[in-house]
């Protein structure tokens, strides 16, 4: 194994300041697990709709610990779970409608990242999802012919000459580009997130973890919390029990170049700042860097998945030459550039299927999970988390992922890509 004590995300970032541990038992009106991307979410969209609220976020390691697995900083309006399995569920009008509202997560993002002044290198430069092989090449074009019938999914088709525009790519075959994507940096945005809800008065505790949750309130390893309100990451769901898995847990492995010279750049391009994703299965994924780098990663093979969380930073020598593998092979010239960094990090991945949100008020405890969920999904779900704790009806609350009353359990099901 190889191993690196922290990612390049919280590297570059630096040290977060440090917060205290939980003092000992407290009430709260709302307690969010997790001080990840959800949960701090969670905590702005809560306390800029009800100032008075009493909000506390308990944080198992430190702000933004839950972000290393971020498959290298990707903030995308795809639709959690795939378009046609959520088409199949609920219909192709309701589809539509659901786009519409992922697109428009992004946008949130972008507008209050600007707003709150949280630097976190975000740039919007749409992404590229690209075909190499003749099979991808058929399965693109099929899948693109599909989806520019239905609204709001803004794709454009681009043959290789057209690809080589914007990104010089080694045997690319065919790609399409849509708008509703861009690149953060997910350390940055975790710790700027965390800044601007602290000063809207919301207390984060690090080092506290939750060991059982019950109705209305929290066994941590330094006291009891109650809330009124218990809000999950999307990693855990409630249910009449208390905590259990609704997502299985998984490492996002990934790599990062030294910063590339000039030349290197001036032969690959990229001058866009695109999101770059293979169309295989499973898909890799990779971003430009504010600081001249190419960051390369996934959630499958060539990604470890593990049985625990517990091994995060690990990365596998043979998952390590995969991604080089990839780098090499799509970027030819980074063979002469150093690999920097190799790092991973806790990646959930959801069973098959869409994005499920809830509130149960006879627990207190809400819930929020999707499968590939990423940043623009966390800011989704708290906003309507945010909607159902406040008894607001709004198009966001009357979505069909949206759950009231116990969850539902689900059987298993294949992991999603």
């Amino acid at each position: 194994m190889m191993s690196e004590r922290e990612s390049h995300w919280s590297e570059q970032a630096g040290p977060s300041v440090p917060r205290p541990e939980l003092p000992g038992d407290l009430t709260a009106d709302v307690a969010i697990i997790g001080a990840g991307h959800f949960g701090l979410w969670t905590a702005y969209y809560l306390k800029k709709a009800k100032p008075r609220l009493r909000v506390v976020v308990l944080e198992e390691s430190h702000v933004g610990h839950g972000t290393l697995g971020s498959v290298v900083g990707r903030m995308t309006g795809e639709v959690p779970g795939g378009r046609e399995p959520y088409a199949r569920r609920h219909g192709r009008d309701a589809l539509n409608h659901y786009q519409r509202i992922m697109n428009e997560a992004v946008e949130s993002v972008l507008e209050v990242t600007t707003a709150e002044r949280i630097q976190a290198d975000i740039v919007r430069g749409g992404e590229v999802i690209a075909a190499y092989t003749a099979m991808q090449d058929r399965r693109l074009r099929a899948a693109t012919a599909l989806a520019q019938r239905a609204p709001h999914t803004n794709l454009r088709f681009l043959e290789a000459p057209e690809v080589a525009e914007l990104i010089n790519l080694a045997g690319v075959r065919s790609a399409i580009w849509h708008p509703h994507a861009a690149r953060f940096q997910p350390a940055k945005l975790a710790h700027g997130l965390a800044r601007v809800v602290e000063r809207m008065g919301v207390a984060i505790y690090e080092r506290t973890r939750v060991e059982e949750a019950l109705p209305f309130s929290l066994r941590t390893t330094h006291g009891v919390v109650s809330a009124e309100i218990i809000v999950g990451g999307t990693n855990h769901f409630a249910g009449e029990r208390g905590w259990r898995r609704l997502q299985r847990p998984a490492l996002a492995s990934l790599i990062a170049t030294e910063p590339l010279s000039e030349r290197l750049w001036a032969d690959i391009g990229w001058g866009g700042n695109e999101l770059l994703a293979s169309f295989a299965a499973p898909r890799t994924y990779a971003q430009r860097t504010a600081d001249g780098r190419i960051v390369v990663g996934g959630r499958r093979s060539p990604c470890q998945l593990s049985a625990s969380a517990g091994r995060s930073g690990q990365i596998a020598g043979s998952t390590f030459a995969a991604l080089r593998a990839v780098l090499h092979r799509v970027f030819p010239g980074t063979r002469e550039a150093e690999i920097a960094h190799a790092w991973s990090g806790n990646a959930r991945v959801k069973h098959a299927g869409a994005a499920r949100i809830g509130i149960d008020r006879r627990t207190g405890f809400t819930w929020a999970g999707a499968a590939r969920a990423g940043v623009a999904t966390a800011n989704l779900s708290a906003r309507t988390i945010t909607d159902l704790v406040l008894e607001r009806d709004t198009e966001l609350t009357a979505l069909p992922s949206v759950e009231r009353g116990a969850l539902r359990e689900e059987r298993p099901a294949p992991l999603t890509r």
